[in-house]
C-alpha cells in the first residue's frame, strides 16, 4: 500500500496547490513523486478521464512555476486495482530556488519538501540557492555558430507523430536569457563540431586499436542511433545448440547497454566540450561519460533512481522522440544485470565497466592457415552481418530493418557499398542503380 513520505504525496484529486508539492520536490535534493487518485490513507479510489486530467496538468506545471523545469518532470497513466491513476514523478532541479511565478522568489512562492509537507523556505536559503544557482548549464552558454539548421530534428519528430511549428525553439528551450541560440541548440542542429567515438581494441588494454569509428557533426539524435547501431553489432554473440532448441547468447546484456549508452550521453557534462567515449576491449566494454555526479546526489541516490537530470533540455527532447522512457530509469536497469561495481566516479567523470559473458576465443595461429585465403579477403564483419540476413531478394529498407539499423548514410557506407564492392551480392536491376524497385541479392 502507499503511504506518504519525504519522497511521496498522496492526493485524491488535483487540489490549487499542487505547484506548490511540484516547487517543494524540484527545490529537494531527491526529487519525489506525487500519486492524484489516492486517498491519504493509501487506499486506490482512481479519477475520471485521464487523459483531460493529464492535459490540464501539463498545462498548469509548465506555466506556473519558473525557472522552467520542462525535462524535470513526468507524467504518467498507471493501473492500480483496475483503477486509473496518475503518477506525476520530479526529479530535483538544477536552477534552485524554484518558485511558484504568481508569488515569485519569496517565502510565498518558495517550497521545500519537509517531511511529508511542502514548507515554505526561509528567505535567507532562498537567497544562498540563488546565489549558487547553475550559471554554466547548456541553456546558458551562447552557441558560437547563430546560423543553425534543425532539418534533421524536425525529421525525428516527425516520425513520433509530433511537428515543430515555427516556435518551436522557444518551445525547446534554445534561446539564452539574452535572445541567442545556445549550447542546446548548436547539438541538435543538422551540423556542429560534436563527435563521438567508439574504440575497438585487438587486447584487454588499448596498445592495438583496430578500429575507431567516429559519429557525430550532426544532429546529436542522429549521432545517438548510429552509436546504438554500432554497439549492437559489435555485440559479440554466440549461439548455443540443444537438442532442437537454438539460443543466441550475448557478450553484454541488450536492455542495460542501451540504458547505459542513453545515461552516458544524455547525462554528459558538454560545457567542457568533452563528448562520451566508448571502448571495446577483448573482454569487456568501457564507456565514459564526462562530469561526476551531478550536484548534490550522493553515491546511494545514485544507486536508487533518483533523478538530477544534468541536461534537461537533452532529457526532454529525447524523452519527446522515445528515446528514454522516464526519469530515473536507466540506472535501475542496468543494475537488474550487473553489479555497482561496475561503476568508477572520479572527480570529473564516470566510467562504467561491463565484463564480457563470452569468452574471448582467440584462434591459434597454425589451424588451417592455409584455407582459402583469397575467398574473402575484404570481407568484414558489417558485410558477414549482411550476407548472414540476406535471404532471396531483399531491398534496402528490408536489409536495414533485419540488421535494425536506423541510418541510411551509415548502412551504405559500412554494409551494402563494401558487399556490391567485392562482388559478394548483386543489384536485380544493375543498369538501374537508383530504381525504386532496386533489391540485393547473394552472388552464387
Amino acid at each position: 500500500m502507499l503511504q506518504e513520505s519525504h519522497r511521496l504525496e498522496l492526493k485524491s484529486r488535483i487540489t490549487d496547490d499542487l505547484e506548490k508539492e511540484v516547487v517543494a520536490f524540484l527545490n529537494s535534493r531527491e526529487g519525489g513523486v506525487i500519486y492524484i487518485g489516492v486517498l491519504d490513507n493509501g487506499n486506490v479510489i482512481g479519477v475520471n478521464d485521464p487523459d483531460s486530467l493529464i492535459l490540464q496538468l501539463n498545462n498548469r506545471i509548465k506555466s506556473r512555476i519558473a525557472p522552467s523545469i520542462l525535462g524535470l518532470y513526468d507524467i504518467q497513466l498507471l493501473q492500480i486495482e483496475s483503477l486509473d491513476v496518475i503518477k506525476i514523478l520530479i526529479a530535483s532541479g538544477p536552477e534552485k530556488p524554484y518558485h511558484l511565478i504568481s508569488k515569485g522568489m519569496s517565502v510565498r512562492g518558495c517550497y521545500l519538501r519537509v517531511g511529508t509537507a511542502a514548507e515554505p523556505m526561509e528567505q535567507r536559503m532562498i537567497e544562498q540557492l540563488f546565489a549558487s544557482r547553475t550559471r554554466n548549464s547548456l541553456h546558458h552558454i551562447r552557441s558560437n555558430k547563430q546560423d543553425l539548421s534543425f532539418e534533421q530534428l524536425k525529421i525525428y519528430y516527425h516520425e513520433n507523430g509530433l511537428t515543430l511549428n515555427e516556435h518551436f525553439a522557444s518551445t525547446l528551450e534554445f534561446y539564452t536569457d539574452d535572445g541567442y541560440l545556445n549550447y542546446v541548440a548548436y547539438l541538435m542542429s543538422d551540423h556542429n563540431s560534436t563527435s563521438i567515438k567508439v574504440a575497438k581494441y585487438e587486447g584487454i588494454d588499448r596498445l592495438n586499436l583496430i578500429e575507431c569509428p567516429e559519429f557525430g557533426h550532426c544532429c546529436l539524435i542522429k549521432s545517438v542511433k548510429q552509436v546504438l547501431d554500432y554497439v549492437q553489432l559489435n555485440n559479440p554473440k554466440k549461439v548455443k545448440i540443444t537438442g532442437s532448441t537454438r539460443e543466441e547468447i550475448s557478450g553484454y546484456h541488450t536492455i542495460s547497454l542501451r540504458e547505459a549508452i542513453l545515461n552516458a550521453i544524455v547525462h554528459n557534462d558538454y560545457t567542457n566540450e568533452i563528448p562520451p567515449k566508448f571502448e571495446f576491449f577483448s573482454d569487456r566494454l568501457e564507456i565514459t561519460s564526462s562530469g561526476s555526479l551531478p550536484q548534490s546526489l550522493s553515491l546511494s541516490e545514485f544507486f536508487e533512481g533518483y533523478s538530477v537530470p544534468r541536461n534537461k533540455e537533452i532529457m526532454r527532447i529525447f524523452k519527446d522522440i522515445r528515446l528514454v522512457e522516464q526519469l530515473g530509469s536507466g540506472i535501475p536497469r542496468i543494475l537488474d544485470f550487473y553489479s555497482k561495481d561496475c561503476f568508477k566516479f572520479t572527480d570529473h567523470f564516470i566510467r562504467m565497466k561491463f565484463m564480457s559473458t563470452l569468452k574471448s576465443e582467440v584462434p591459434t595461429p597454425h589451424v588451417t592457415p592455409h584455407v582459402t585465403p583469397h575467398v574473402t579477403p575484404h570481407v568484414t564483419p558489417h558485410v558477414q552481418k549482411l550476407l548472414q540476413i540476406l535471404v532471396g531478394e531483399m531491398n534496402r529498407a528490408e536489409l536495414q530493418q533485419a540488421l535494425g539499423i536506423l541510418d541510411r548514410k551509415y548502412f551504405n557506407l559500412n554494409f551494402l557499398n563494401p558487399a556490391l564492392k567485392n562482388d559478394l551480392i548483386e543489384m536485380t536491376f544493375p543498369d538501374k542503380p537508383k530504381s525504386s524497385k532496386q533489391k540485393y541479392r547473394r552472388k552464387e
